[in-house]
């Protein structure tokens, strides 16, 4: 089949050969139809997570195989997936806690090959079959939607509450989208108010991010906030976290970084900060979402690209002002 890898090199190049991927029992064969870059991706080709083979976990397909017979029912579903591939023997699956599985593979990200790729292969229960009414180039938004509806897993959000949102990029947009649901203030801040049209568009406040003495107007303006979304994927996003969550108040963070950022942890003692790391999420109410027209993802699509020409998307992805590129296989 054709895939886009990541070799030791740290260089990307489409290999018009490489193996299908075969599946063991419980596992499905998957005919990718979309796939999506995401900044995770970016940052593995910047060195995150030392990872080399097929990149690439935000995907739709059609499901061509199973290997075992009770899956059957499966074949010829479209379909989205969970990225983490759980072993579910040891004693984190057994407590339900299968996205932390210390055994577990991660679709593009580390030891399990992604969905650049004709063909991936993912265990059957990670599956969610996707809704007719839903296109492919908007079903390709599942996982990205999942990582944004997981916040309201993890905080309760009162629709009393002040929200901010770091970074206009397309897990901003999403995020701030997911939860001005919920009724709360929501304030998108970013560096591309062509960007912040989409938010406003939903009914989200957006602000342009402040350089040098600024932030502290805009603290002022928007006044201090009960949680703090950080999905910048830099250190100024984290500083300027800080400025604008109120004492004992909540920072998620969802950014994957490469490097260490330099963060004066005394100053979220003193204040009592709740810091909350933030990854993936449920597929199934993402789903419905997209299903409901309650998210705008259209309008996000920056490009899109035929797998053969993958090092040009990446290009194009790490563009100013891309939110994002799609591959289309």
């Amino acid at each position: 089949m054709k895939a886009l890898l990541f070799d030791k090199a740290q260089q990307l190049h489409l290999d018009l050969h490489y193996p299908e991927p075969q599946i063991k029992p419980g596992e499905a064969l998957v005919k990718v139809r979309r796939a999506g870059i995401c900044n995770t991706d970016l940052e593995i080709t910047r060195g995150y997570m030392a990872y080399e083979g097929v990149l690439g976990h935000e995907f739709v397909g059609t499901v061509t195989s199973v290997a075992s017979t009770e899956d059957k029912q499966w074949l010829g579903r479209r379909v989205v997936g969970e990225i983490n591939a759980a072993c579910g023997q040891c004693p984190t699956c057994r407590a339900n806690r299968p996205t932390h599985c210390p055994n577990r593979t991660t679709l593009g990200i580390f030891r399990h090959n992604g969905a650049f790729a004709e063909y991936l292969r993912l265990p059957v229960v990670n599956l969610l079959e996707v809704p007719v009414s839903v296109s492919d180039e908007r079903a390709v938004f599942a996982e990205p939607l999942a990582a944004a509806c997981e916040i309201l897993q993890q905080y309760h959000l009162r629709p009393t509450e002040r929200v901010a949102v770091l970074g206009d990029g397309k897990l901003g947009l999403l995020i701030s989208q997911v939860l001005r649901l919920t009724g709360a203030e929501i304030t998108l801040i970013g560096r591309h108010p062509d960007k912040g049209q989409i938010a406003l568009r939903q009914g989200v406040s957006y602000e342009v991010a402040p350089s040098g003495e600024e932030p502290e107007r805009l603290v002022k303006k928007i006044g201090e906030c009960d949680l703090v979304v950080e999905c910048t994927g830099n250190q100024a996003g984290l500083e300027m976290a800080k400025r604008l969550v109120r004492p004992r108040g909540t920072i998620v963070l969802k950014s994957t970084y490469h490097g260490t950022p330099n963060v004066p942890l005394s100053l979220y003692v003193v204040d009592e900060v709740t810091l909350l790391g933030s990854r993936c999420g449920p597929f199934a109410p993402a789903l419905r979402l997209l299903e409901r027209n309650l998210v705008e993802v259209d309008a996000l699509v920056s490009a899109e690209f035929p797998l053969e020409e993958g090092a040009a998307a990446f290009e194009t992805a790490f563009g100013r002002g891309n939110i994002k590129v799609l591959l289309k296989m």
